[in-house]
């Protein structure tokens, strides 16, 4: 059975930094795309970042610059590097199987109930 588990959020201060990984199992991560999407309260999923089969690194506009996307395939683990956070990062962040680059609230992958995600909280 395919599972995805994220790990690695947390409460952080403007400006700092998180690593946040998908561990993945039943599949493996190099033979796919793996997407972050994320979710802040009261809004609707936001497409964050991609990682192609082929290697392909995408970003959406939001955290271009910032966040970093980087895949371990003999950890079978995919990661999201947060760099230089600010509150408005503050959300809940999911990780899917699939190559969901640029979509938008039902656009994105809906997380089941399986799917817990990570709190990430940047507040001062």
């Amino acid at each position: 059975e395919a599972r995805l588990v994220v790990s690695g959020g947390g409460l952080v201060q403007p400006g700092g930094s998180l690593r946040l990984s998908c561990v993945a199992s039943g599949f493996a991560v190099g033979a796919t795309g793996i997407t972050w999407v994320r979710q802040a309260a009261g809004k609707g999923l936001e497409w964050v970042s991609s990682i192609l089969k082929d290697g392909e690194k995408t970003y959406g506009e939001s955290v271009h610059g910032r966040f970093t996307i980087s895949r371990d395939n003999a950890e079978n683990t995919v990661y999201l590097e947060l760099n230089s956070l600010k509150t408005e990062d503050t959300a809940i962040y999911y990780c899917a199987r699939g190559s969901y680059i640029g979509c938008s609230g039902s656009s994105c992958p809906a997380p089941t109930g399986r799917d817990q995600g990570t709190q990430v909280t940047v507040s001062s």
